[in-house]
């Protein structure tokens, strides 16, 4: 099972029953459950990139949502792919891959292309990496992730959600509590309080499954050849550009 979390920083995390370095040099966390350990692979700026978004570009949007008292959606007027616009979502450095110079980059502009175009390729750019992530993942462990759950405050929204099924060529789980944080240290609680005899009672007991959210098949079309055959290509080629920019301007420090 891959845990997806669409929180300030977008992780994929995994509960596994040996230790095991998913990224070189960043170690595993112990678990909660015993004798397990918690392997994860983050993208730092993760879903605050959809407030950047609207902090800078989406102020028409906001009053007209505030108006309303509904949200407005940017997304849908958008094809999957986002005629061709492909974002890297690395607006904060990394430690491993990416590296310390990493920056963020979109490529494929074009004049067909409005603020919603953008809009949507941050959305497909965060399911990119975190795909890329669990197939990082699964090379180190050997075994594919079947099952896929997303959490946390970018998880309700429904085109995220859908985007990332798309992506990723498989069903994406939402839970009921989509608050997964703190639902799981009320299940630590209620373990080391004895209300519970296991993890596992407990989480049967205090989880359920909420909206499941099926790939279309011409958008995950679209998305594997795009991720294949450009997102995948991005960080390598510009990798040393990043450098020469950070020894240019001293940016990242």
């Amino acid at each position: 099972m891959a845990q997806l979390s669409f929180g300030t920083t977008a992780t994929i995390n995994t509960t596994q029953p040996r230790y095991v370095e998913v990224q070189r040099l960043l170690p595993a966390y112990p678990a909660a459950v015993p004798g397990a350990w918690n392997t994860e692979i983050q993208i730092y700026r993760g879903f605050w990139m959809v407030s950047w978004f609207k902090r800078e570009f989406a102020h028409r949007e906001q009053a007209k949502a505030a108006e309303l008292g509904v949200p407005v959606e940017l997304v849908k007027s958008v094809p999957p792919g986002s005629m061709g616009l492909t974002l890297q979502p690395y607006w904060s450095p990394g430690v491993t891959e990416p590296g310390p110079e990493a920056k963020g980059a979109v490529i494929g502009f074009g004049d067909v292309h409005t603020r919603a175009h953008l809009y949507r390729a941050i959305l497909e750019g965060l399911a990119y990496s975190l795909r890329a992530g669990r197939e990082q993942i699964q090379r180190k462990l050997g075994r594919p992730l079947r099952r896929v759950i997303a959490a946390g405050g970018g998880s309700q929204s429904d085109a995220a959600m859908q985007i990332t099924a798309d992506v990723f060529g498989t069903v994406v789980e939402r839970p009921e509590i989509y608050e997964t944080s703190a639902l799981g240290a009320a299940i630590n609680l209620a373990v080391g309080l004895g209300l519970y005899d296991s993890y596992a009672a407990a989480v049967a007991a205090m989880t359920r499954s909420g909206r499941a959210f099926v790939p279309e098949p011409s958008a995950q079309r679209i998305y594997d050849e795009l991720y294949v055959e450009v997102y995948r290509e991005l960080y390598p080629r510009l990798r040393p550009l990043y450098k020469r920019i950070r020894s240019i301007t001293g940016y990242p420090a």
